[in-house]
């Protein structure tokens, strides 16, 4: 009996390499708002597909942003 062929997931390409974004910057809303989702809640790095350095400054820039009224906190309400 064959074996199965197992596929390899595909390698997520990163949006701020396609982007050319140098510096993640909290003023920057436009680009922060792509790893944010539609409730309020910082996107994985999983599913972004950026690296690990650039994810925790995303959550850093994120996190100032919203202190600084910028970005909305997450949605709690049910």
């Amino acid at each position: 009996m064959a074996k199965p062929v197992v596929r390899k997931p595909k390698k997520k390409s990163n949006p701020l390499a396609a982007a050319k974004v140098t510096e993640i910057n909290y003023k920057d809303t436009a680009l922060l708002r792509k790893f944010i989702s539609d409730r309020g809640k910082i996107r994985a790095r999983r599913v972004t597909g950026v690296t690990v350095q650039e994810q925790r400054l995303i959550a850093k820039a994120i996190k100032n942003a919203r202190e600084m009224a910028l970005l909305p906190y997450t949605t709690t309400g049910r």
